[in-house]
């Protein structure tokens, strides 16, 4: 193993990782079609780099993500990597996301499958993919702790929460981290979610630090998306929005060139610069892309420079919202 990434404790009461971990979502199909054998090798290339945070869902191709990673994970030691798993989004059999479940009957239901798929007998960080509107947070924590004194989980997160259920969760038990969307262009959690994460030692691991790839080379005015991936309904995606926001990334170019480094490493190195508390989720499908992922947590940014990249793309002329209204709906961290 070539290690490369720093490592830091995850929250006050959660395990060390390394300094940047794997999402492992677009490797079934969120994004159009992934490549299964070059999904694999992105997650060798990860381990190899030093990463041990590999996060997932149940629901990510409805199960095919944690079987895919099952297959990437064999012949490895099991206390080289951490998986953080989500559950409690329920799909419909053509896709769709019909609902939220997290009631304890029915977190250890999804939790039995996934121990299952991914052939581990537990889960490092299990976490709720949503608020269960039906259920009280309370109720969800307490079933969760009773799979953490049982083994079958070592510790508790939570995503897309907002400060006040995180306070009434963490009194619960502990919270280990809040999963969030966090980039230059996602910036809501900064007014009251991270400072009350602090406030109790609750790590973030941010998604999204590319904006589904529009912080990056990937995206071009005018694409057209698949309609089986997740930006062919994202607002930030479509028509006038994307020209807008396509424009706030060519400034941010214009400093990435010259700094030598990627639109992309320039996005990562922002949110690494955030504190050590967060821990950048990377959703690389390819060994190339993690790579330039690994290079960017090499780069640091002066004061000047922070605030050069931030005048460039001010989150209040961001176009759209980051997810279709009725998803939004469903963000307690948007309330």
């Amino acid at each position: 193993m070539t290690q490369t990434l720093d490592s830091v404790r995850l929250g006050q009461t959660g395990p060390t990782v390394s300094r940047l971990a794997l999402g492992a979502m677009g490797m079934s199909g969120m994004y159009g079609q992934a490549d299964e054998d070059t999904s694999i090798a992105t997650v060798h290339a990860a381990l190899d780099a030093g990463a041990d945070l590999i996060d997932t869902g149940d629901f990510y191709g409805m199960g095919h993500n944690e079987l895919l990673l099952r297959r990437a994970l064999a012949g490895r030691k099991r206390e080289d990597y951490l998986l953080s798993v989500k559950y409690g989004a329920m799909r419909g059999p053509e896709g769709s996301f019909v609902g939220v479940d997290t009631r304890p009957a029915a977190t250890k239901n999804f939790l039995a499958y996934s121990l299952q798929r991914l052939g581990v007998d537990h889960i490092d960080i299990y976490r709720p993919a949503r608020l269960d509107p039906n259920t009280p947070i309370e109720e969800t924590i307490g079933g969760l702790a009773e799979l953490v004194q049982a083994g079958y989980i070592r510790h508790i997160g939570l995503s897309e929460v907002g400060a006040e259920t995180l306070r009434r969760a963490a009194a619960v038990h502990p919270i280990v981290d809040l999963q969030i969307e966090y980039s230059l262009v996602s910036r809501g959690l900064e007014a009251e979610i991270l400072p009350v994460a602090r406030e109790l030692g609750i790590g973030i691991t941010a998604y999204g630090v590319l904006s589904r790839g529009l912080l990056s080379d990937s995206v071009r005015a005018g694409q057209q998306f698949v309609p089986t991936d997740f930006r062919a309904h994202s607002p930030r995606f479509q028509g006038e929005n994307l020209t807008a926001n396509l424009r706030l990334v060519d400034a941010l170019a214009k400093i990435a060139a010259d700094h030598d480094v990627s639109v992309a490493q320039l996005a990562i190195a922002w949110v690494l610069s955030r504190g050590a508390d967060i821990v950048p989720l990377i959703g690389a499908r390819k060994p190339e892309r993690w790579a330039e992922a690994v290079a960017a947590a090499e780069i640091r940014l002066s004061a000047d420079e922070l605030a050069a990249i931030e005048a460039a793309v001010p989150a209040d002329q961001v176009a759209g919202g980051r997810y279709a209204p009725a998803q939004m709906a469903m963000l307690d961290s948007e309330r």
